[in-house]
């Protein structure tokens, strides 16, 4: 076994973990705060991808700069679908919560088939997208690593956010308890939006990313979602402090695989089916 592929398996997964837990983070925020488990919270990341995308053809605007425009354009739009659909089904059972956000993601998905059509599209002409430096033989790219380290800002940020400021603070008393929240004074409905809208904002940023990284289709997001549960499931619902090391486990472990397993990229889609049965059955087997 080469170790230069090994390495270079290993500087991939740690690259995309950062992509992986911005995604997830927003994932866990809206189970851990609002108890809403999103079908459709890919969904928020494919529409980031491509309004970048839209603003790069029409404006030339460049993907960094066009987070200006994404990030808020996303923050209203998962406002307005918590606004719209999610608030009335906090009471309902489970399942009729799971079966409306898979239908947003449905029509958020034929929409953008709509607008985009199916084909792949592509931000070419970024001139740093091909930049990347050689290390000993391991590649890395600029576009990976700057993706990496803008992702582990925002969420080491949402951590210190979560920890230390006022609507953090909020929002865990909400989670722990909703009833005395709102006995207190806080106004959980409000609480409710801010976190859905946040949720939206961080899985659109993770979009623009993507849109440089590689050229999005309408299904992109529904591919992130079910890694987004694999690493929420691995780091337990909700916990949003767990979400970077299952990430990372994921992230490396599906490049692991890609890497070194032969005809691994059509097996590295398999890796979070794998951990997810793999953490549900342990968990099953503790219990009983």
């Amino acid at each position: 076994m080469d170790p230069t592929l090994v390495l270079q398996g290993l500087v991939s997964g740690v690259l995309a973990a950062g992509l992986y837990a911005l995604v997830s983070v927003g994932l866990a925020l809206a189970i851990g705060v609002i108890g809403v488990i999103n079908f459709a919270h890919g969904e928020f990341f494919m529409i980031g991808a491509f309004l970048a995308y839209q603003l790069f053809v029409s404006f030339g605007f460049d993907p960094l700069l066009s987070l200006i425009f994404v990030a808020p354009a996303l923050f209203v739009i998962g406002a307005i679908v918590y606004r719209s659909t999610i608030r009335y089904v906090l009471e309902a059972p489970e399942l009729n919560q799971m079966l409306l956000t898979f239908g947003l993601s449905i029509i958020f998905q034929n929409l953008a088939l709509l607008i985009w059509g199916g084909d792949p599209r592509s931000i070419s002409g970024v001139p740093y997208r091909s930049i990347g430096v050689q290390l000993g033989g391991i590649s890395i790219g600029l576009v990976p690593l700057g993706s990496f380290v803008i992702s582990l800002v925002l969420v080491l940020a949402l951590y210190v956010g979560l920890a230390r400021t006022r609507l953090g603070r909020a929002m865990r008393a909400v989670a722990q308890n909703r009833v005395g929240a709102s006995l207190v004074g806080l106004e959980v409905d409000r609480i409710y939006l801010v976190a859905f809208a946040l949720s939206a904002l961080l899985a659109g940023i993770g979009g623009v990313m993507i849109a440089v990284i590689q050229s999005p289709t309408p299904t992109v997001g529904f591919a992130f979602t079910l890694k987004a549960f694999a690493i929420v499931v691995l780091a337990g619902l909700g916990n949003i402090r767990g979400i970077l090391w299952a990430s990372l486990a994921v992230a490396v472990s599906e490049s692991m695989v890609a890497t070194l397993v032969p005809n691994g990229d059509a097996l590295r889609n398999a890796v979070f089916f794998a951990i997810i049965f793999i953490v549900l059955v342990g968990r099953a087997w503790r219990r009983a």
